[in-house]
């Protein structure tokens, strides 16, 4: 069996008298891509919050590879990707990669941020531009690049693809499917069903801050004639 990288059982939060969430339970297994869907305030982000320890419980219990996610050291072996990532204005790209990894203790690799850079095709002249300059796919794809260069067991993703042209995505799910075969885990959130279907191992519709589905995007497209879009209109009906 594969360890268990991610495990929330029962998960609460309210907000403002309201349950978020209200009883979440989930697990991301190493080696896997689980992708969350849901529509728009269904707990998604809040669900991410509450793992990278942003905001306290108000029940259930959240472990990283085993341990409480509250205790610093277990989130040692996570990189996390906001939704609206934006860079230092005033770092280029390459400084903001370099100042990245040293923020996570890890030395840069001139071999592996080649590599990367010509996994996500980033261009290396906009290397040396600071980040003001970026199109919202180039600073997408830097921000890309400075999750994955990071030598991590677990990546959790808001919207990775959010602002990626087809073959930019194309590339993303290449280069997360390569941290994957190394046996990392991945977490994220997407809008795009299709995404999730493409990528995804597994997946968890979140709905009314309750999970109303969780297994493969197939055995969801299923259970409405092999549409997955119709399978999960259904599940948040």
């Amino acid at each position: 069996m594969p360890e268990i990288a991610v495990r929330l059982e029962h998960v609460v939060k309210r907000q403002a008298g309201r349950a978020v969430l209200d009883g979440v339970s989930l697990d991301v297994a190493a080696g896997r891509i689980v992708g969350l869907a849901g529509l728009n305030g269904a707990g998604k982000t809040t669900l991410l919050r509450c793992l990278l320890d942003f905001c306290a419980l108000d029940g259930g219990t959240i472990t990283l590879f085993g341990q409480p996610h509250a205790v610093p050291a277990a989130r040692a072996p996570l990189a996390f990707l906001p939704e609206r990532f934006q860079p230092p204005a005033h770092l280029s790209g390459g400084e903001f990669l370099a100042y990245t990894q040293a923020l996570h203790g890890q030395r840069p690799d001139e071999a592996a941020t080649s590599a990367m850079l010509d996994a996500l095709q980033l261009d290396r002249g906009a290397m040396g531009k600071t980040a003001r300059h970026y199109s919202k796919g180039m600073t997408q794809k830097l921000g890309l690049a400075a999750t994955l260069l990071l030598d991590k067991r677990l990546y959790v993703l808001d919207e990775p693809a959010s602002g990626l042209d087809p073959q930019a995505r194309a590339l993303f799910m290449r280069a997360v499917r390569a941290r994957v075969d190394q046996g990392a885990a991945v977490l994220l959130t997407s809008h795009a069903l299709a995404d999730i279907d493409a990528l995804c191992d597994r997946m968890a519709i979140l709905h009314g801050g309750r999970v109303v589905y969780a297994g493969t995007p197939a055995d969801c497209a299923a259970m409405a004639g092999g549409n997955l879009e119709h399978a999960f209109l259904a599940a948040v009906a």
